[in-house]
């Protein structure tokens, strides 16, 4: 079930990696974007490599659309999108952020294309 896969799993603090990855039934058919996104990452693909085979085992094809920073201050309810993967490209950060919203809904979610 699609469903049980949650759409965000970032850190709680802090400023870290972060990709926008498309999941997708084999052969087409139902898809969604979830956001993963850590400070144990050095890198995107470091990302990556963790998320695709724990959706494989759920029978998802998964596609990283881009990757970016997050910097979450939780104490002030405050998350900023921006940046960009050197391997994966620039995720579209206003898809992120739609996709944040509807988990931290009590948040001000910013993005933009700054570097830092």
């Amino acid at each position: 079930a699609m469903a049980a896969v949650r759409d965000v799993e970032i850190d709680p603090e802090g400023t870290f990696k972060y990709i926008l990855v498309r999941l997708q039934r084999p052969g087409g058919g139902e898809q969604r974007d979830i956001v993963r996104g850590t400070k144990a990452a050095e890198f995107h693909n470091h990302i990556f490599e963790k998320v695709n085979p724990e959706m494989e085992k759920l029978g998802y094809e998964c596609k990283c659309l881009g990757g970016g920073k997050i910097e979450h201050n939780s104490k002030d309810k405050k998350i900023r999108v921006f940046g960009l993967s050197t391997g994966y490209g620039k995720a579209d950060h206003s898809v992120t952020v739609e996709i944040l919203k509807k988990e931290y809904t009590d948040y001000e979610i910013t993005w933009s294309d700054d570097k830092k």
